[in-house]
């Protein structure tokens, strides 16, 4: 499996950071993340096909939001970059986590 590129935490866009966020699914991935870090591709309860699933992993990575290791076999787990975030936009995920939740209901048990 090649490597999965990762943006430099200085390279990180605000335009980016947004428009990955601006997603429901890739907002609710973030959410699961935040409730336990460190998931499984596999393990976030969204009911979307595996295509859908790993082209939302793929824009959250591109724009700096979560990292993936593979795991193992071909399994990646996923993890926020939150120090990462936060250096370059202080209190920028955390303003839109609570936003959304409190405008959402809360996710459904995994």
């Amino acid at each position: 499996m090649k490597p999965l590129h990762h943006p430099r935490a200085e390279d990180l866009s605000i335009y980016a950071v947004l428009h990955a966020l601006a997603e429901p699914a890739r907002m609710t991935i973030v959410r699961r993340l935040v409730e336990a870090d460190g998931k499984p591709c596999g393990t976030f309860g969204i009911n979307l096909s595996k295509s859908t699933l790993s082209a939302h992993f793929k824009v959250l990575r591109e724009a700096g939001i979560i990292r993936q290791e593979v795991a193992a076999g071909n399994s990646r787990v996923n993890t926020l970059r939150r120090e990462e975030l936060d250096a370059r936009f202080p209190g920028l995920l955390d303003s839109i986590v609570h936003a959304v939740e409190q405008s959402e209901p809360a996710l459904p048990p995994v």
